[in-house]
């Protein structure tokens, strides 16, 4: 990972599956073209499941059934607008995602997901939105979010304020 400040950082926990999508999803819906969500945890704490959300958020068909691109590295989907899912699982370094030629992705005029996002390390986009997800217990997890960017803290800042207030309402 990059080595710099946030500007914004958020914490919170969800208790089941169902509250981590449903978070996603509220991201999802502020998303614009270029904004890149950078996920990070092991496997299993709910990376595919929050981009999952997203896709929900930026009104990807529910035809389209959203699993992690492991084996293809990136998944594009129809949307509000484009969706690009990508999982560096398989991918061992920087210089191997720059030798698929993904980079244009990063900067184009979709949304991305990238699972395993550490994995780029210092060519991660210095305007993303980092998601780190870890376990609770079984079905709860905490997630910290943290905006590097201007566009990103504004997404963040927004999500915090619809998130709290739709707390405050329950």
């Amino acid at each position: 990972m990059r080595n710099e400040k946030p500007l914004r950082t958020w914490e919170r926990r969800t208790e089941s599956p169902e509250q981590t999508q449903s978070l996603a999803e509220r991201l999802g819906r502020l998303l614009q073209p270029g904004d890149v969500i950078a996920l990070v945890g092991e496997l299993g704490s709910g990376k595919t499941l929050f981009s999952q959300g997203l896709a929900r958020g930026l009104e990807v068909p529910e035809s389209f059934y959203i699993t992690s691109p492991t084996f293809a590295i990136i998944n594009e989907y129809p949307g509000r607008i484009p969706f690009y899912h990508l999982d560096l699982y398989r991918v061992d370094s920087a210089a191997e995602f720059s030798e698929l030629g993904l980079e244009e992705i990063l900067y184009g005029q979709g949304a991305v997901a990238i699972e395993w996002a550490e994995r780029l390390g210092e060519n991660l986009p210095g305007e993303r939105l980092e998601v780190h997800l870890a376990f609770s217990d079984e079905t709860s997890r905490s997630l910290i979010f943290h905006a590097f960017g201007a566009n990103a803290k504004q997404r963040l800042t927004t999500l915090v304020v619809s998130y709290e207030s739709a707390d405050e309402k329950s």
